[in-house]
């Protein structure tokens, strides 16, 4: 009899999370041994209701994948008992699955370790468990950076690029954009790549590892504005007081989530109150992590061979790892990635947040050494815009 495959999904989709998903069926394919490659539909829930697809039997559309946003098999933020647990390798039993791969961030691979632990508690030892790492928020712990962040970071910078282009060319207004983040500030921090020269926006950045100083914020803003005339400011939705509280107030509670109401609004109406000065607030939100157009090669490429290894190491007969990214050192120093397996106990609901040396002293910017770490992970360069308005000046 031939060995099956399970792939469930967890947590917040991206837009690269089905080319692991087409990577796990591209590596079924060279396996002899492999017999179907079921997905769960809607997530952990999808085991435990036995929502199963056979997805072994779509191959000819398998290559929608690679360009299909969100979930194609659904996912979920399903809180799993320990019933669940001790119910899940009955389930994968009963469908001959071998090979387990959850595929998500933090909560999920908490999920993947469980599962793991699960298998090993009911004597079912010959059920490998793998981790596929996924998450927009590049908070997973030792891994380089994960799948899904290197787009949702080109999303960002070029959003921020074009924006700019618009307040320069009627500067009269502070124009405050809020990015995905809540603990973490890797998407905030990539607005850096939308400046192709110094002074370009964005002016400031802010990131939640360092305490928000209002009064720092508005002395910035105003300097900037009577220099520049428009300002453009990228804020982490995650932002907190020197106290440590959020600089806004919860708006809404679940058992594992709180909802807070929008950074980008309060501070504009900070900017208004306080300087009198026009200002308005941005927030992609979802776009920023679903967006097929501004989709980074680099990261649907690693995406892919992400759920290739991971059911690669299944097979081999590794279990209870993740799928992770080291950088390798090239004479060239060129961009170059080893795959490398970490046991899931140190990956389960660790955040990584970004290193005090990636952000500059006042905590308004970001340096230089992000800039070369984030760079081969965004994929092509941006095309260059025209503006007349820098000849015009050059002339004087």
């Amino acid at each position: 009899m031939k060995n099956n495959v399970l792939v469930v999904h967890g947590g917040g989709p991206t837009s690269v999370m089905n080319a692991s998903l087409y990577g796990v069926l591209k590596e079924a394919e060279r396996h002899s041994q492999i017999g179907a490659v079921y997905g769960a539909i809607g997530g952990v829930e999808g085991i435990l209701k036995e929502n199963l697809l056979n997805l072994s039997e779509f191959q000819g559309a398998k290559e929608l994948l690679l360009h299909t946003p969100g979930s194609a098999i659904g996912s979920s933020r399903y809180p799993v008992t320990e019933e669940d647990y001790n119910k899940t390798p009955i389930i994968l039993k009963k469908y001959n699955i071998k090979y387990i791969l959850p595929n998500g961030g933090n909560g999920t691979m908490d999920t993947c370790g469980r599962i793991y632990k699960s298998c090993i508690e009911a004597g079912y030892t010959d059920i490998k468990v793998v981790g596929i790492p996924k998450t927009i928020d590049n908070d997973i712990a030792i891994t380089d950076h994960t799948p899904g962040f290197g787009s949702a970071a080109r999303y960002l910078a070029a959003t921020v690029r074009e924006v700019a282009e618009d307040v320069k060319s009627l500067p009269i207004h502070v124009c405050i954009i809020e990015a995905l983040g809540r603990n973490a500030g890797w998407i905030t921090a990539a607005s850096v790549l939308a400046r192709r020269k110094k002074g370009d926006a964005p002016h400031l950045i802010y990131t939640p590892e360092r305490p928000f100083k209002e009064e720092e914020f508005l002395t910035d803003v105003k300097k900037l504005y009577d220099k520049l005339g428009g300002v453009v400011v990228v804020v982490s939705e995650g932002l907190k007081k020197e106290d440590g509280t959020p600089v806004v107030d919860p708006i809404y509670k679940t058992d594992r989530a709180v909802y807070y109401g929008d950074v980008s609004a309060h501070l504009a109406n900070l900017v208004i109150k306080r300087l009198g000065i026009k200002a308005r607030n941005e927030k992609p939100g979802l776009c920023g992590r679903a967006s097929i157009a501004w989709q980074s090669p680099v990261d649907c490429q690693e995406a892919q061979l992400a759920g290739e290894k991971a059911l690669e190491a299944a097979i081999k007969g590794h279990t209870g790892v993740m799928i992770g990214f080291k950088r390798e050192k090239t004479e060239d120093g060129s961009y170059k990635i080893g795959i490398i397996e970490i046991p899931i106990e140190k990956v389960m609901l660790l955040e990584k947040t970004l290193p005090d040396e990636y952000i500059n002293v006042r905590g308004n910017d970001i340096t230089e050494e992000y800039i070369k770490w984030l760079q081969p992970l965004v994929g092509p360069k941006f095309e260059e815009f025209l503006d007349f308005k820098e000849y015009y000046k050059e002339k004087e």
